[in-house]
């Protein structure tokens, strides 16, 4: 079974030391590729840096709610753009970030999605508490190879992105989520990817999380289609590469 995680963060302070050790686990677990992501200007240089790794990519971006450095990200991803696969995470977060910088967050996601089309790269989005109105954004600028990652929206406003051609990937926390469980019901397998978001969103709360569990994503997706674990490790490996441009 070969699989792509398509959303981590080996740049996290748990991973410090050991990333090619964790490489190492995941390949062996049939994890062929991983895209790390940066999370503003100093996280992402160090997520170029890991991408010099066989079989680690890298997206770069800022998170909503820290937009300070977000016009250097932006120069730092076209001086980049042969190195970088991915715009994000990008997005909205209602959740962290008070209604005072909802204005600026939305303004900020516009300029990196039009930096995306720019550049013909595919987006990776954060829509923490606010995934009707990142969907609705994406939609109203007509935004192309989007990843809605570890969407924590409503199914419905996922199946109508889905409509548009939106994919959404998945983490091993649906183990315990039955909003992911809800959502991967009723989203089409050519919509879902695979990721771990690496250390966080573990099978079991309290644990770091390593990409190595996308397998168990693999397998509660297997399991809420009634279908054969394999030929759905196969679909998810072919419509990683729908989004991304991968050399695997």
């Amino acid at each position: 079974m070969r699989m792509v995680d398509v959303h981590c963060h080996l740049t996290a302070p748990e991973f410090e030391g050991r990333v090619e050790s964790i490489v190492s686990e995941a390949r062996s677990s049939g994890v062929e590729a991983l895209i790390t992501s940066g999370q503003g200007l100093q996280d992402s240089l160090k997520a170029l840096e890991l991408a010099s790794i066989d079989g680690v990519y890298a997206s770069l971006g800022v998170p909503p709610y820290e937009l300070g450095d977000h016009v250097e990200v932006m120069e730092l991803i076209r001086r980049n753009r042969g190195r970088v696969v991915a715009v994000g995470e990008v997005g909205l977060d209602y959740w962290r970030a008070g209604r005072e910088t909802w204005e600026a967050q939305r303004r900020v996601f516009r300029d990196f999605i039009h930096l995306a089309r720019e550049l013909d790269l595919p987006l990776v989005i954060h829509s923490r508490s606010a995934g009707k109105y990142a969907i609705e954004i994406l939609l109203e600028e007509r935004a192309e190879r989007v990843v809605m990652h570890a969407f924590d929206g409503a199914a419905s406003h996922a199946v109508r992105a889905a409509e548009h051609g939106i994919m959404f990937s998945i983490p091993p926390s649906i183990a315990r989520s039955p909003q992911k469980q809800k959502l991967v019901k009723r989203v089409p397998l050519e919509n879902l990817l695979l990721e771990s978001d690496a250390p966080a969103l573990a099978p079991s709360p309290g644990e770091i999380n390593h990409p190595r569990n996308v397998r168990v994503s693999v397998e509660w997706v297997s399991r809420l289609k009634g279908l054969d674990v394999e030929k759905v490790a196969e679909a998810l490996w072919e419509n990683t590469f729908r989004v991304f441009e991968l050399r695997v």
